[in-house]
């Protein structure tokens, strides 16, 4: 439906002589896709892929991981910026001192 009003509004400026088509830019993901046509090459856990972007994802992914045990932290409920910027504070420190804990450092 919202395309179709897209379409319809596009035509009448167009033909209103209001749309000038040579200025126009197109940028969506649909849009670069076909242009460059990309193809996603994402290589199974494990495996190696030679583009050398995988070496190191799954220590990024996993402490997505573990901060996502903090229910606080999983979906974002604090309006303002600075608490939930101390909760992910909080959250990375606890971490932290659970990984120093299990390793007998502190």
């Amino acid at each position: 439906m919202w395309q179709q009003l897209h379409e319809l509004l596009l035509a009448e400026l167009h033909a209103a002589g209001q749309l000038d088509w040579s200025r126009a830019a197109f940028d969506a993901s649909h849009v670069r896709t076909l242009k460059w046509a990309i193809t996603p090459l994402v290589a199974r856990r494990g495996q190696e892929h030679g583009s050398g972007l995988g070496v190191h994802r799954w220590v990024v992914e996993g402490a997505f991981a573990l901060l996502h045990w903090f229910r606080r932290l999983r979906i974002r409920w604090e309006i303002r910026d600075d608490l939930h910027d101390a909760f992910l504070t909080l959250g990375c420190a606890i971490i932290c001192w659970r990984r120093l804990k299990s390793h007998s450092i502190c």
